[in-house]
C-alpha cells in the first residue's frame, strides 16, 4: 500500500510518500480501505516530536473507509460496511487495521468524509464539557480554539445543552463564522486579553467551564478566567510551548477544579465513551449536529496538509484523501 511516512520527527517536510507493507488483520480487528483521513492536532504534534513506533513511521489517529477484511471474533461488522476508526497511529495510509472497540459504523445519510471527523473531536468535546466539566444549562463556557475541530464540536454541544457560549479564535472573520454554530460571544485573542474579555462579558464572574486545548501560558490564564467553583479541562498543547509550572494558588479560595483529559484512556478503559460517540454519529445523520471540513489534500501531499493546519488558517477539519 501507499502511505505518508517519515523516518525522523520534525516539520511537515519530513513526510515521504512510499510503498510499505500492508497491515495484517488479527482476531478482533478489521482492515479498512481508507477513504478519508481526518488530521488531528495530536497528529501534527506526534510528527513534530512524538515517539516512532517503527521506521518508517505512519502517523495518525483517525480515518474512515470500507471494511475489506473482518478478523475472528467480530460478528456485528461485515465486509463492505463503512466505519470510522481510531488508533494510536497508522491513519495516513491506504489501509488501516483497528480493533473493534475503536471503530464505529457510519450511519446511512452520513458522508464518509464527515464520519471520519467525528470520534476524536466530538468525543473529546463532549467529555470535556459534561463528563469532566459538569456543564449544565444556564452556565457559561469558554472554549479555546473555537475554529478547531474540537472547538466547533464543543460550541454546538454546549449550545444544545442550554449553556452560554464564549470562544476564542484568531480573527473576527473566524469568530463570525462560529455564530451560526451557537457562539454567543467571540474573543479575538490576537487583539484582546481573553481573561479580561470573559470577565467583562460575565459581569466579572468568569466562566463556569473552560475547555483548553492550548496549554502553556494560555492554561495559566484560563485559571484566572474561571468563576467561583469553575472547572477547567485541559486536553492539549496546541500552543506548543514548553511545559511550565502552573500557579494554582488562586484556585483554593475559589473552590475551583483543574482536570486533565485524554479520550484514548476513556476508550481503552470502558464502553461509555464508545456509546457516546456512536450517538454523535446518529445526531449528525439526523441533522442535529454538523461537521465542518476546511479543505482536502491528496495523501501524497500530507506535508502540505500539516503545514496548512500549522498556519492556523483552517476552519474545521483538514482531510487527506488516498
Amino acid at each position: 500500500m501507499k502511505a505518508a511516512v517519515y523516518y525522523e520527527t520534525g516539520g511537515p517536510d519530513v513526510f515521504r510518500y512510499e510503498d510499505v507493507a500492508d497491515p495484517a488483520c488479527g482476531p478482533g480487528e478489521v482492515l479498512i480501505r481508507v477513504q478519508a483521513i481526518s488530521i488531528e492536532g495530536g497528529d501534527t504534534l506526534n510528527r513534530l516530536g512524538g515517539e516512532l513506533t517503527g521506521v518508517p513511521h505512519i502517523v495518525g489517529y483517525q480515518c474512515a473507509g470500507v471494511i475489506v477484511e473482518v478478523g475472528d471474533g467480530i460478528d456485528d461488522l461485515v465486509e463492505g460496511d463503512r466505519v470510522v476508526t481510531v488508533g494510536t497511529d497508522g491513519s495516513h495510509a491506504e489501509l488501516r487495521v483497528a480493533g473493534r472497540a475503536f471503530c464505529w459504523k457510519i450511519p446511512e445519510g452520513v458522508a464518509t468524509e464527515d464520519g471520519a471527523c467525528v470520534p476524536v473531536a466530538f468525543g473529546t468535546a463532549d467529555d470535556c464539557l459534561f463528563e469532566f466539566g459538569r456543564l449544565t444549562a444556564g452556565e457559561t463556557v469558554l472554549i479555546h480554539a473555537g475554529a478547531s475541530g474540537v472547538g466547533i464540536a464543543a460550541i454546538q454541544l454546549a449550545k444544545r445543552a442550554g449553556a452560554k457560549v464564549m470562544a476564542t479564535a484568531s480573527s473576527p472573520d473566524r469568530l463570525e463564522r462560529l455564530n451560526d454554530l451557537g457562539l454567543d460571544y467571540g474573543i479575538d485573542y490576537t487583539q484582546t486579553d481573553f481573561v479580561e474579555a470573559a470577565r467583562t462579558w460575565t459581569d466579572g464572574r468568569g466562566a463556569d467551564v473552560i475547555v483548553d486545548s492550548v496549554g502553556g501560558s494560555n492554561l495559566q490564564k484560563s485559571l484566572h478566567a474561571m468563576a467561583y467553583r469553575g472547572r477547567c479541562v485541559t486536553f492539549g498543547d496546541a500552543g506548543r510551548e514548553a511545559p511550565s509550572t502552573l500557579d494554582i494558588s488562586t484556585m483554593r479560595g475559589n473552590n475551583q477544579t483543574l482536570v486533565g483529559y485524554f479520550l484514548g484512556a476513556e476508550l481503552f478503559l470502558g464502553t461509555r465513551a464508545h456509546a457516546m460517540i456512536a450517538g454523535h454519529l446518529d445526531d449528525i445523520a439526523a441533522g442535529q449536529l454538523q461537521v465542518v471540513i476546511d479543505s482536502r489534500f491528496p495523501l501524497d501531499q500530507a506535508g502540505e496538509a500539516h503545514a496548512h493546519i500549522e498556519s492556523r488558517q483552517a476552519f474545521g477539519r483538514v482531510l487527506l484523501v488516498p
